[in-house]
């Protein structure tokens, strides 16, 4: 199994060619990561403090901005220590959409530009259910925002200063694990929808295609004989090195690895060059159902 696209690029705001777009969309939308091992985000003198686990608030595995709303969530210290935090967020923020603009320049117009993290917490010591165990295979689906099918696209950049890596592992095609786990999968309790939202549980009604994707995040991480048996490869991502997925069709776990950005992306399906590999297309196809 082919995993990796790798690119030759080295500025956030480096000129594409035609070509390499052509190339960038064709494999992300085909479940492909787009490997860019010479592409980093710099930190500042004075930001490497930063990469340290003591500005976690401890109960949270990330430390999140809020870009709409200049919220920092899950981390702690000194105001004047968390503007500064706050700012080198942002400035990652903003070179991940610079990215996005010339490298995928279609999805651009499309494009929302969600939460952003830093993930200063060593993978192996995060304690958690097994829901929340990113050590195992999944795709991503959100439990309180449904999000009807839009892609979720993430960019990630290993800052790690000692020169670990981050350690993933990937899986087999969205489609064939599908195959796997849908006959399984049952429908919504009538009404619930309805319920988780008024409860405010749930930051809108789910649809059949959030129920279906949660099922299916939830039954993969569960099943530990699929996690061990499953076709996989482990793939480490080198200290200063960016990679591109659409989370919501590739199946990967982290399994080690501390200092991390990332910077989530959602795409709405009629923006892709092909929107049959969208991962609400396949479950509507196998499914033989509208799922919005």
């Amino acid at each position: 199994m082919s995993f990796l696209q790798e690119f030759d690029i080295r500025f956030w705001s480096q000129p594409c060619s035609e070509s390499i777009r052509k190339r960038a969309i064709y494999g992300l939308e085909h479940g492909l990561i787009l490997f860019l091992p010479h592409l980093t985000f710099e930190v500042t003198e004075a930001e490497s403090r930063f990469l340290s686990p003591i500005w976690s608030d401890g109960r949270s595995k990330n430390i999140n901005l809020d870009g709409e709303k200049d919220l920092l969530k899950g981390a702690r210290g000194s105001e004047p220590d968390l503007s500064e935090l706050r700012g080198m967020i942002k400035r990652f923020a903003a070179q991940a959409k610079g990215l996005i603009q010339v490298l995928l320049p279609s999805y651009a117009p499309f494009l929302t530009q969600a939460r952003t993290s830093f993930r200063p917490v060593q993978v192996e010591e995060r304690p958690t259910s097994y829901k929340k165990d990113d050590r195992r295979l999944h795709v991503d689906a959100f439990p309180s925002r449904p999000n009807y099918g839009e892609r979720i696209l993430r960019v990630f950049t290993n800052v790690n200063a000692a020169g670990q890596p981050r350690v993933w592992k990937a899986g087999e095609p969205f489609e064939d694990m599908a195959r796997r786990f849908l006959p399984d999968i049952q429908g919504p309790i009538p009404g619930s929808a309805w319920l988780l939202n008024a409860l405010g549980i749930t930051k809108g009604k789910r649809s059949l295609y959030d129920h279906v994707m949660l099922q299916l995040h939830d039954r993969l991480k569960k099943d530990m004989a699929y996690q061990q048996q499953a076709p996989q490869r482990e793939i480490a991502f080198p200290a200063q090195s960016t990679w591109l997925v659409f989370s919501d069709q590739v199946l990967h776990a982290a399994l080690s690895g501390q200092f991390m950005f990332e910077q989530t992306f959602h795409l709405p399906v009629h923006a892709l060059s092909e929107p049959e590999t969208a991962p609400l297309r396949v479950l509507e196809r196998l499914l033989a159902r509208p799922l919005i």
